[in-house]
């Protein structure tokens, strides 16, 4: 069976799924990060999107429901802050589907009796920052 394609994401040939954006008006590129898992990849995506461009509508987006309210109801943010942002989601999506593999095979999204709860965003400050890769000093 062919893997969905995400927006914004792309595998790298040992694995890993990562995604990046382009700053609207600028040819720079912010790096979101690097994913255990496709759908992680994706929010990070839709986070940044939103985030830099807030569209009109939603319907682009890859996981509209799984914007984080911190997002929505921020005013304009950096690219950096976005960054951050974006990397938080991804990284909270990647463990809340380790924690849901760990005991059965259920992916984040749930079925009808179980649903991904993106208040953990506003309750809880994630330890792990973008600043903490290297790979951002460039």
């Amino acid at each position: 069976m062919a893997e969905k394609k995400y927006k914004g994401v792309r595998r790298r040939k040992w694995g890993k799924w990562v995604s990046e954006i382009r700053v609207p008006g600028s040819q720079e590129r912010l790096w979101l990060g690097s994913y255990a898992t496709q759908e992680a990849a994706a929010v990070a995506h839709d986070v940044a999107f939103y985030c830099l461009r807030r569209p009109l509508s939603l319907s682009g987006l890859n996981f509209p429901e799984l914007l984080p309210p911190s997002c929505v109801n921020a005013n304009v943010m950096s690219p950096r802050a976005v960054q951050k942002a974006a990397s938080d989601a991804g990284m909270g999506i990647d463990a809340q589907m380790k924690v849901s593999r760990s005991g059965k095979e259920t992916p984040f999204w749930g079925n009808d009796n179980q649903s991904y709860d993106c208040r953990s965003w506003e309750e809880k400050e994630l330890s792990i920052s973008v600043e903490d890769y290297g790979y951002l000093n460039y």
